[in-house]
C-alpha cells in the first residue's frame, strides 16, 4: 500500500519545501511566497537573506499579495545545510552546466521523482533549492543536494528570475502531485448554474434565424431569390455545425435586423 493512503492532498503538499539561498531582493521573496501558495504549497525557507527582516519588508508584502501568510511563516536559516536538515531528496535548480556534482534532470523529471519519492515513504520530504539572484547556487550548495535540476529554456538566454523559476518548479510539482492524488487540474463548473444564454439553441430557434438570415440577405441584395444557388443550404450547414447558443442566435438575429433596416432607405428611393 502506498504512503499516500489516508493522507489528504494538503499533507502531501506540506512535504515539499522551497528554499531560497541568500535572496537579496525582498520583492523576489514576496513573489516566491505568492508563487508557492498559488500552487497549493506553504513551505518557504530563506537561507541568510540580505535583510534579516525581509518577511516584514514592504516590497515583499506587496508582491506576496494574498500570500502574506506564507511569507510571515517563512523559516530563516543561517546555512543551507540547516535548511536541508529534514529533507530526504533535494533538487538544486541551476541554469549552468556543472562538470562535477549530482546527476542531472529537468524540472518535469524532478516533479515525477518527487511524486514517487513522497509516495514511497510517509516521512520523506523534498526540497527545491534556488540560488541567489546574481550568481545562482555555488558548487558547495549543489553538493548538499541529491540532484541537479534544469528548467528547459532558450539556450541563448536561459537565465530566469529566481521567483519565476520557483513558480515554474511549483507548477510542475503541483501537476505531478495533484495528478497522483486524483485532484482536478481544471476549475470545476459542476456547481455553477449555466446562464440560459449559453445553452445550445433549439432547432426551432435555429430555423427562425435561417428565415431571418434569408430575409436579410435578400434585403442587402446578396441573395437573389430567383437564383438562390446554394447559399442558404450552405448557411444551414454552417449554423448547424457551429453549435450556436441562445445568445449567439440572438446576436445574429440582431445583425439581420440591422441589415434589413439599413437596406430600407435604398428600397424607398
Amino acid at each position: 500500500m502506498s504512503a499516500f493512503h489516508n493522507q489528504d492532498t494538503a499533507q502531501v503538499f506540506a512535504r515539499v519545501d522551497f528554499i531560497m539561498v541568500q535572496p537579496s531582493h525582498p520583492g523576489n521573496v514576496g513573489a516566491a511566497a505568492r508563487a508557492i501558495k498559488t500552487m497549493g504549497f506553504q513551505q518557504l525557507h530563506l537561507v541568510a537573506p540580505r535583510f534579516a527582516d525581509v518577511t516584514q519588508h514592504a516590497e515583499a508584502i506587496a508582491l506576496a499579495s494574498g500570500a502574506v501568510d506564507v511569507l510571515e511563516n517563512a523559516q530563516i536559516h543561517d546555512t543551507l545545510a540547516d535548511a536541508l536538515s529534514g529533507s530526504t531528496l533535494a533538487f538544486a535548480l541551476t541554469a549552468r552546466p556543472r562538470d562535477l556534482g549530482p546527476s542531472v534532470c529537468d524540472i518535469r523529471q524532478a516533479a515525477d521523482a518527487t511524486q514517487k519519492h513522497l509516495q514511497a515513504n510517509a516521512t520523506a520530504r523534498v526540497a527545491i533549492v534556488l540560488g541567489t539572484e546574481r550568481s545562482g547556487l555555488t558548487n558547495e550548495d549543489i553538493a548538499l543536494c541529491q540532484r541537479i535540476c534544469h528548467i528547459p529554456a532558450n539556450p541563448e538566454y536561459s537565465s530566469l528570475n529566481v521567483a519565476q523559476a520557483l513558480q515554474l518548479a511549483a507548477w510542475e510539482m503541483r501537476y505531478a502531485l495533484a495528478s497522483s492524488q486524483g485532484v482536478a487540474l481544471l476549475p470545476s463548473t459542476e456547481k455553477n448554474t449555466v446562464p440560459s444564454g449559453l445553452t445550445p439553441a433549439s432547432n426551432q430557434k435555429i430555423q427562425a434565424l435561417l428565415d431571418h438570415w434569408e430575409e436579410a440577405m435578400i434585403a442587402v441584395e446578396f441573395l437573389n431569390p430567383v437564383h438562390p444557388k446554394k447559399l442558404m443550404p450552405r448557411t444551414r450547414h454552417l449554423f448547424t455545425r457551429s453549435g450556436l447558443t441562445n445568445d449567439e442566435v440572438d446576436m445574429l438575429r440582431g445583425v439581420c435586423t440591422a441589415m434589413i433596416r439599413t437596406a430600407r432607405p435604398k428600397k424607398t428611393e
